[in-house]
């Protein structure tokens, strides 16, 4: 009785596309919060609805003989109710809307043979024009509820909707033309690949007036700003020329007085050796708003485009990820390398590769063994990626030979040794 294939909407897609031209379908928002809602059949076609159905704020009815395990989670949590047992007249007493998607045809027929009866709206999924509706493919954005109909097919109706999805998140398509408030946004650019900014952060970054950006944040993203926005190069580059901080957070506060909308533009997440937090404090004690952007972080990221976890079962509980800004013996240094050197788990070294060799000395002279795995990744996630792999031993020898230069995170411990194999498999 449960529908696990697709098999039935490739069916709906045929049955509509012998219709006449014209869809005949309504589309509307239905408010389901508190209403009844029956779902025949407990596979993974019905999985799919069911979390907009939960989302919506539906009482949700699933009667079926059996359910995926999936579902079975979502009735164990609260979400839903199951009842296991074939689907019977007049189980749509009382039901808003319902949807018959098992894999039995003439079950579908009977839901909705008697939804009409009840004249409660029903989506039949094996043969879409044989219900009384249709689910449109739907997404959610910034308060937005998008809808696309396509007389049944769904794949193109899907295909459509994930391309306005994408439109509006990259900011090719806006649907608000009112300026932005002034203020300032903290905006995690990501590793280095552009596509790994989050949704959020790209929404924002295309409203800017003003992108203060530093050289790690991903050059693409600046490509697509509009001619009209003005761009600051905020760039740090390691050991060579810098902007003062200082100088950067008046350049926020500033352009945000000015009445602009500002995005900080950082690499990686704004708050991880970002100095985010001291950009933070600046625009709030001269009044200025903030908005604070996460970013997918590159001590996590860049290792796993390397195919190395930084965390593995029965292997490290723990990873540790340490600024490699100042030597292990620098007055201004905050971290315990004697204590590192006991650890068992990975350790992500940041901003390393200049003092290496004193890093890795410091390690070896704690006890941590000279066979102890260790990777170094330059400009990962980017098509320039390099990986380089060795141990603690040999790592500062190795990446002198290789001509390793930054940026590149320096990853030391068990899963460092793990195979980029599996990754390239998967």
């Amino acid at each position: 009785m449960p529908n696990t294939s697709d098999n039935t909407e490739e069916q709906a897609e045929s049955h509509a596309a012998a219709q006449p031209a014209g869809d005949p379908n309504y589309l509307v928002g239905l408010d389901l919060n508190g209403r009844r809602v029956v779902v025949v059949g407990g596979g993974t076609v019905a999985q799919r609805r069911l979390g907009l159905l939960i989302a919506s704020g539906a009482d949700v009815h699933v009667i079926s003989r059996e359910v995926t395990p999936a579902v079975e989670g979502m009735a164990t949590s609260g979400q839903l109710t199951v009842t296991l047992r074939a689907y019977a007249d007049g189980d749509l007493d009382g039901a808003w809307y319902a949807i018959a998607c098992t894999d039995e045809p003439e079950t579908n027929a009977a839901v909705v043979e008697e939804a009409n009866r009840r004249r409660i709206f029903c989506v039949r999924v094996d043969v879409a024009r044989l219900g009384t509706a249709v689910t449109p493919a739907t997404a959610r954005y910034d308060g937005l509820t998008l809808g696309v109909l396509a007389s049944g097919q769904h794949r193109r109706s899907a295909a459509v909707r994930n391309a306005l999805l994408e439109a509006l998140q990259s900011g090719v398509v806006t649907d608000d033309s009112s300026p932005v408030a002034p203020g300032v946004a903290l905006v995690g650019g990501g590793p280095g690949d552009p596509d790994l900014i989050t949704v959020r952060g790209r929404r924002l970054l295309a409203r800017a007036n003003l992108v203060v950006a530093d050289r790690l944040a991903p050059p693409e993203l600046l490509a697509e700003l509009g001619p009209d926005v003005e761009v600051v190069d905020a760039a740090k580059i390691p050991y060579g020329r810098a902007m003062a901080q200082e100088a950067i957070n008046a350049t926020l506060i500033e352009g945000a007085k000015a009445g602009k909308f500002v995005v900080r533009l950082k690499g990686g997440d704004p708050y991880v050796f970002g100095r985010g937090y001291e950009e933070l404090e600046a625009c709030v004690e001269a009044g200025i708003p903030v908005t604070v952007v996460p970013g997918v972080t590159s001590p996590i990221s860049v290792p796993a485009a390397a195919g190395i976890p930084v965390t593995h079962r029965g292997v490290t509980h723990e990873f540790v990820v340490v600024s490699g800004h100042v030597a292990p013996d620098h007055p201004d240094s905050l971290v315990d390398w004697p204590a590192l050197a006991r650890l068992r788990g990975t350790l992500v070294l940041m901003m390393a590769v200049e003092r290496i060799e004193q890093f890795a000395t410091a390690l070896l002279d704690g006890g941590r063994p000279a066979d102890t795995p260790a990777t170094v990744i330059q400009e990962g996630t980017l098509r320039t990626q390099r990986v380089l792999r060795a141990d603690l031993g040999t790592v500062a020898a190795r990446v002198r030979e290789e001509g390793i230069r930054p940026p590149a995170i320096v990853v030391i411990g068990p899963t460092a040794g793990f195979s980029a194999e599996l990754s390239r498999q998967n």
